[in-house]
Parts: structure tokens; C-alpha cells; sequence
């Protein structure tokens, strides 16, 4: 990579009311576009990227605003298929492979950074499982290096001795500790911020990026979009229209089935694991391929995750974490923890939704369905894309501009995929960060563009240190529309009740100076 900014785009990327009014009226002087697209998380973002940069005029429609659902809600995390691997599933892991080398090394170095993974080994029984774990790191270095991500980006994977996993990992119990296992993956900063950063390059590609716009009825040629805000219907007609609403697609299109699965996070302070910058692993009782893990979140958080459960009844808007979920993460992490957390070291839950693809005569688990994606056309002529993963987010956007531009321009050859090389707004050499003249803190969360977020006039600043300029450049930049976009999704700062009620009067501050009123 060159050492210049690496996220130029052809037109401006800045998002904000203003931009939505006036691109809300030019669809209703022009109301006839090329994709359509419905869903703004990271596949609809994704999907908008894709197509804007192909030239084709995209607008993107999404009832809430971006990354409301299933989007914010992962384990913050870039994976390179090594699940996949544990069920054979080769295809989907060297996919996740390459999608990761492309976000880590091209599209997006400064939203991501390796993740040391540390898993100790307790005698008795630590020999083998050692050798076992030992395995599946090596075969997932494997597809590794078989993509080409450098060691400078993803080390080799290793054993560590007894020492070196107290000092990674402080928190950890030390009786019958005889060493442990260190794979890399790679983590995201923010998964929303990434959301959010993808519809931002859309639309410097000339998309039109339209939250709070529902879809009141679609078909294959077009839609009637409503204005939640101001009440207003639009007709609009669409050469392509792509359903990207993940667990929610269901009901846009009756021919698409999906098995939700709820994946639940417990948010913890750091300190009481010992603020270590690695994530800490420990084995599900009973299983061979699922773990329960920390990862270093913002704000002096700590993230511990996963379950992998089915979620009945009818989809939230918001899914919730169950006691039972709550109380398995705890008993899994407690075990390899010197001092057991407890139900009062829980400062917040989230829980999201996977949208598995499942045929309805089934019987599998959520566990055992695949997270394969596919493009599903309805007898409407709605394209969907369902199933798939965060890491995959660019594959999947791709292949659904592919069928869209085959089914209904004809002229695939003509408008091939440029996102493999196309970098993401802000986007900066990872080595190179420093040459940024920003705080890290900025530069950690807007990459190149931190210089500008810091030129930002003063104000009051939020909880956990967040500073005016980043509330300020979340309405005027990132296309927060009321508090809690910039608090639930801009910042996270939402997570924590506690952290919510500190910084709700400073980000009406920063909508002020924006001379901007949020939404109600």
C-alpha cells in the first residue's frame, strides 16, 4: 500500500440530515434508479458499495439506521475459517480466509489488527489437547499463508510456556497451569463502525444512503419507500431490488427460510481481566469446536462471548440475552479465571441474531447449519441474500451485484467487481499510522481521517473519554440522526446504562453545534 490516503472516493462521503433531505428529493425528481437496495447493515452497506462502484445508480433504504440490527451485534471479530475447517466446511473457511486478508491488508487496516489468541492448557490432559488445538491453529495458519497474508500481519501460531500465558493474560488461574496454545485471528474495533465506513465509501461512489425510510411493499421492478420521519410516501422503480435484511429477510420474502441463532456477549470492565490485550479461551464442556472467549473491547470494556443457540418465536427488533446464556458464559470463563466473575461484574449484555439458512424440512441444530450465503430469487423478482457472515460481508455483496447485473442489465463483462481492491474511507497503511497528526485514540477509530475529527471545535466531552469532536463528527459526518445513533452505534456508549445516562447531554451538545435537531 501507498503511503497516501487510501480511501479517496470519486464524491464526497460525509453523511447528515442535510445530504438525506436533498437525496431524498432528487430520488423523488428521478425516481428510477439501478439497484435498490434494502437493509443498511453490512451486508445492504456492502451491497451498495458494490454496485455504486460498478456506476450504477444505488440507493439504499434501511427503516432504522445503519448497523441497527444484526451488524453491531458480533463478537467484534475478522475470522479466518478455522470452524469451518472443524466441520469440513473447506470452502467456506479459504472464503473467510481471503475476505479477512482483504479487510486486514487492503480494504479496511485502519478498523482492524491482529488479535493474539491465548488458550491454556490445565494438567491433567494437557498434552493432548494441546497437540489437539495445536492442529487446528496450524491448519488455519495454513489457509493463511495459502492466501498470502503476511507474518507481518497474522503471526504463526505456537505454544507458550506457563510465564508468558500469566503475562498475557493476567487474570488467568495458575494451579495445574502448564502453558498454552497462541493462534491469531483478526478483530474489528467496532463492527459498526466498519457498518458505517462501507455506506460512507458507497456513497462517495454516488449511492444514496437513505435511513429512516422503510419499505412499505417491493417487487423485482421497484418499491413504495415511506419516510418514517416525516409521514411521505415515494414510488420509486428499480432495475434490480436486493433484499439485504439478514434475519429479518423472511419477511420481505416468503421464499426465504432461516433458522435464527442467537450469539450472546457479556460486557465486563477490563480490569477484572487484568486488561489484557489478547483474547482468553476457554473450551465448552462437551464440545470439540466451540469456545468461550474474551476479546479487549473500547472504553475499558471487555467483551465475553459466544453462545450459539436457537432463537424461537418472532423476530426482535432488539434480541435479549437469556439468564441461562448469561450463566453458561460465566461458568465457562470462570474456569480458567483465578477469581470467578459474578452476576455483579456484568455491566451490560447484546445478543445477536445470525440469519442461518436452513431448508424447513430439517431437523439440524443451529450449531450444525451452515453459514454458507446464497441469492435467493422470489416469485416477486426480489433478489435476497441471506445466510453468510460479517468477515465474508464483501464476497457476498459481490455476488449479489453479480446475479442482480446478470438477471437484469445483461451486461456483467461490462461492470465487473472492483471492491477487492477498493478501500474503505479512511483507510491507512496499519504500519504507517503514526505519520497520522491525531491522538491515537482518533486515529484508532477514523484512520487518515483523524486529523480532521481533531480539527473539530471543543465542546463537552461524553463518558469513558469520548471527546466532542468524535460526537460532533458522528452527526455531521457519519449520519447520526438522533442521540442514540451516536450513542449506540457512532460510540457504543449505549452499552452501559451508566455510560448512556453520562453522555446523553453532550451528545445533544454536539447536534447543537452541528446546528442540527435530532430526530425524535
Amino acid at each position: 500500500m501507498s503511503g497516501r490516503v487510501l480511501g479517496r472516493t470519486p464524491r464526497p462521503t460525509a453523511l447528515s440530515a442535510a445530504r438525506r433531505s436533498r437525496e431524498l428529493a432528487a430520488l423523488g425528481d428521478a425516481p428510477n434508479v439501478d439497484v435498490l437496495v434494502i437493509g443498511g447493515g453490512i451486508t445492504g452497506a456492502g451491497i451498495a458499495l458494490d454496485a455504486a462502484s460498478r456506476g450504477l445508480r444505488t440507493v439504499l433504504v434501511e427503516k432504522h439506521d445503519l448497523a441497527f440490527g444484526t451488524s453491531r451485534w458480533s463478537s467484534k471479530l475478522v475470522h479466518g475459517g478455522l470452524r469451518y475447517l472443524a466441520t469440513g466446511q473447506f470452502g467456506i473457511a479459504h472464503e473467510s480466509a481471503v475476505e479477512r486478508h482483504l479487510l486486514m491488508t487492503r480494504i479496511a487496516p485502519h478498523l482492524t489488527r491482529p488479535l493474539a489468541q491465548v488458550m491454556p492448557l490445565y494438567a491433567p490432559g494437557h498434552v493432548a489437547r494441546g497437540a489437539y488445538i495445536g492442529l487446528g491453529y496450524g491448519l488455519g495458519d495454513g489457509l493463511r499463508r495459502l492466501v498470502g497474508t503476511p507474518d507481518a500481519v497474522l503471526h504463526a501460531p505456537g505454544p507458550i510456556g506457563r510465564d508468558e500465558v500469566v503475562r498475557l493474560a493476567p487474570a488467568v488461574r495458575t494451579d495445574a497451569l502448564r502453558g498454552g496454545m497462541r493462534g491469531w485471528d483478526g478483530q474489528l474495533f467496532d463492527d459498526a463502525r466498519l457498518v458505517v465506513a462501507v455506506a460512507r465509501t458507497a456513497a462517495g461512489h454516488g449511492a444514496s444512503v437513505l435511513t429512516r425510510v422503510e419499505v412499505a411493499e417491493a417487487t423485482g421492478d421497484g418499491a413504495l419507500l415511506r419516510d418514517t420521519i416525516t409521514g411521505d410516501e415515494l414510488r420509486i422503480g428499480a432495475r434490480a431490488v436486493v433484499n439485504a435484511t439478514g434475519v429479518w429477510a423472511g419477511a420481505l420474502d416468503a421464499d426465504v427460510h432461516l433458522r435464527p441463532s442467537r450469539g450472546t456477549h457479556l460486557v465486563v470492565d477490563a480490569a477484572r481481566l487484568g486488561r489484557s490485550d489478547v483474547s482468553l479461551t476457554a473450551p465448552v464442556p462437551g464440545s470439540s469446536s466451540r469456545f468461550v472467549f474474551t476479546v479487549p473491547a473500547p472504553h475499558g470494556r471487555a467483551y465475553i462471548g459466544l453462545t450459539d443457540v436457537p432463537a424461537e418465536g418472532a423476530v426482535p427488533d432488539v434480541p435479549h440475552a437469556t439468564e441461562a446464556e448469561i450463566d453458561m458464559l460465566l461458568a465457562v470463563i470462570g474456569d480458567v479465571l483465578a477469581v470467578p466473575l459474578t452476576r455483579a461484574d456484568v455491566l451490560a449484555t447484546f445478543a445477536g441474531l445470525r440469519p442461518l439458512l436452513t431448508d424447513p424440512r430439517s431437523g439440524e441444530e443451529t450449531s450444525d447449519l451452515s453459514r454458507r450465503h446464497a441469492i435467493i430469487e422470489s416469485a416477486t423478482g426480489v433478489l435476497s441474500v441471506v445466510g453468510g457472515k460479517l468477515t465474508t460481508y464483501r464476497r457476498m455483496a459481490q455476488d449479489a451485484v453479480d446475479a442482480a447485473v446478470e438477471r437484469r442489465f445483461g451486461d456483467l463483462a461490462e461492470r465487473p467487481c472492483v471492491t477487492r481492491t477498493l478501500p474503505l474511507v479512511g483507510a491507512w497503511p496499519r504500519e504507517r499510522s503514526g505519520e497520522i497528526q491525531a491522538p491515537a485514540r482518533l486515529v484508532r477509530r477514523y484512520g487518515a481521517e483523524a486529523a480532521f475529527a481533531a480539527r473539530l471545535p471543543g465542546g463537552p466531552g461524553a463518558a469513558r473519554g469520548v471527546s466532542a469532536q468524535e460526537l460532533q463528527w458522528a452527526v455531521e459526518v457519519e449520519g447520526a440522526l438522533d442521540i442514540a445513533d451516536v450513542l449506540d452505534r457512532r460510540t457504543r456508549l449505549g452499552l452501559v446504562p451508566a455510560d448512556r445516562d453520562a453522555s446523553a447531554a453532550a451528545v445533544a451538545s454536539a447536534f447543537e453545534r452541528a446546528g442540527t435537531v435530532p430526530v425524535s
